[in-house]
């Protein structure tokens, strides 16, 4: 097993970019049922009301809201992790616990499926918060080690591709296996999702369980973290600085000290909030089409139930052939402006899905959703990247914290929509129209509402985060630091700005002074 080590100047050998970007394998497949299948499921499998259906995915994203921060400033706290290393570890508890509780989620509840409604609720809680717990864990850890392990912002940018990659054929492999256990099966007259498709939703489970653990022990096994000694407030770094005096005469400074950021620093930074908003922003344009494409299908499209597994699985297999092309674009027209391109291809998709009974043509906006959809993940990944810079010993907490919007946002958003369908009291009855029991949707209401929610909900996020981009074109995305004298600190005087991210210059100092310090712009 590899160990840490020495953290120094970070280059990766191609091997290790390869099992760095499967440790999120397991969490990547959970996620796509989690997203994909969990309403539809708990809807139409076990019965459950539109209502409580949504307020299941609430519990688990407002769990997973509330453990992303905890698990990001305790991995920064973490020391060594027992010499396995402080990411790893957390990495390793949480794929435990994802293991250990997600095949529960999609499974009749154990001796109680004929239970009320409200009982098999209590019953699945305790699973989907362990879950959660477990997701966050890993995803937070991963996260975390991108600047770890790369010091360049190509770098960086190039595991964020590699690592959605990965997310991308996660995706695609359960959206394959989906299709070969539901839409493969010799049943003429079951064209529509019911209980008796329960077995195949927990053989799905179980199959993505041990795919993902699979590749967790690659991660384990192939990476090594970088060993980076527990810091005290401030850090300083035995480098010489070399500047002249008048007569050119070299002078040396020989000691910089940095204070590093902590949580209450990132806090006082308004960049911080900027680039958490469009990570929101983001997610809830990616997760919320690939919450409800299941069921506009189904509902409003009234297609087969085999296209749940085809219409995703196009939209990830575009969006993963974009992820090759990420690095390349970005070099050629920056961060903010791919992040532009993929907001259009969103909303160019939700555009399409406007036009009534499109049919099959929603492989073609299936195709823009995940151009769109792969294109703004990976650049807000990388603008996060670029948003921490060389405060690595807080990384793991700005990657909690844009996690937390994530994750509150969308269970949120979901509760909402689920509250305004239009049969959302049961599965039974209808507010506006009697229902028809042999029919998948109760009235024309139903049957438009899913398209509605496809069109408005990604397609005003995407809006707002084109609003939230413009706040960010006039500035570069990093933490400034501040450089001053022994002599300017003693005197009071006026700080120079001089850093943002990994663009650095050099002060004008005294010539007389002997010794420079380098401090945050925070004053914790």
């Amino acid at each position: 097993m590899p160990n840490p080590q020495p953290h120094g100047h970070r280059s990766l050998p191609r091997s290790r970019r390869f099992t760095y970007g499967v440790g999120h394998v397991l969490n990547d497949l959970c996620a796509s049922m989690w997203f994909s299948y969990l309403l539809v499921y708990f809807h139409k499998v076990v019965n459950f009301s539109n209502v409580l259906a949504g307020q299941l995915l609430m519990v688990g994203q407002v769990s997973d809201a509330l453990c992303t921060p905890f698990v990001g400033y305790e991995s920064d706290r973490t020391r060594s992790g027992c010499g396995y290393g402080r990411r790893k570890i957390w990495h390793l508890v949480g794929s435990v616990c994802v293991a250990c509780s997600f095949p529960f989620i999609f499974n009749l509840c154990i001796s109680c499926s004929k239970s009320p409604d409200w009982a098999q609720f209590i019953y699945y809680v305790p699973f989907v918060v362990i879950f959660q717990f477990g997701w966050a864990s890993t995803q937070i850890s991963h996260l975390a080690l991108i600047p770890d392990l790369a010091s360049s912002p190509s770098l960086r940018v190039e595991l964020n591709a590699i690592r959605y990659a990965f997310t991308v054929l996660a995706n695609v492999a359960v959206y394959a296996i989906a299709w070969l256990l539901l839409g493969l099966e010799d049943r003429s007259n079951h064209h529509d999702l019911s209980p008796e498709d329960a077995d195949e939703f927990r053989n799905l489970a179980f199959i993505v369980i041990g795919i993902g653990l699979f590749f967790s022990f690659i991660f384990h096994m192939g990476t090594t973290e970088p060993l980076r000694p527990h810091r005290a407030e401030s850090v300083t770094e035995e480098q010489p600085n070399v500047q002249e005096d008048e007569e050119n005469e070299p002078i040396i400074k020989k000691k910089l000290k940095r204070r590093k950021m902590t949580w209450k620093c990132w806090l006082k930074e308004v960049q911080f909030y900027q680039v958490a908003l469009l990570y929101m922003c983001t997610r809830l344009m990616v997760n919320m089409s690939q919450v409800y494409m299941p069921l506009y299908l189904t509902d409003t499209l009234n297609l087969d139930k085999a296209y749940i597994a085809t219409i995703p699985l196009v939209t990830y297999l575009s969006g993963f052939l974009s992820s090759f092309a990420m690095k390349a674009v970005n070099k050629a027209v920056g961060r903010k402006m791919t992040f532009f391109l993929g907001v259009m291809c969103v909303l160019f998709a939700c555009d399409w899905m406007w036009v009534p009974n499109i049919g099959l043509q929603v492989y073609g906006a299936a195709v823009l959703l995940g151009v769109g959809g792969s294109t703004v993940l990976v650049t807000s990944l990388s603008m996060t990247a670029d948003l921490i810079g060389e405060n690595l010993d807080s990384g793991a907490f700005v990657y909690g914290a844009m996690s937390f919007t994530d994750k509150l946002s969308n269970g949120l958003a979901v509760t909402l929509v689920q509250t305004l369908h239009p049969c959302s009291d049961t599965n039974t009855m209808c507010k506006q129209a009697p229902c028809d029991p042999s029919q998948s949707v109760c009235c024309d209401a139903c049957q438009s509402y899913y398209q509605q929610v496809m069109v408005f909900v990604p397609g005003g996020v995407g809006l707002l985060a084109l609003l939230v981009l413009a706040t960010l074109i006039c500035k570069p995305i990093g933490i400034k630091t501040e450089f001053i004298s022994e002599r300017q600190m003693d005197n009071s005087a006026e700080h120079v700005p001089v850093e943002y991210g990994a663009i650095r210059s050099t002060p004008h100092m005294n010539d007389t002074d002997n010794s420079e310090v380098s401090l945050t712009t925070c004053d914790a």
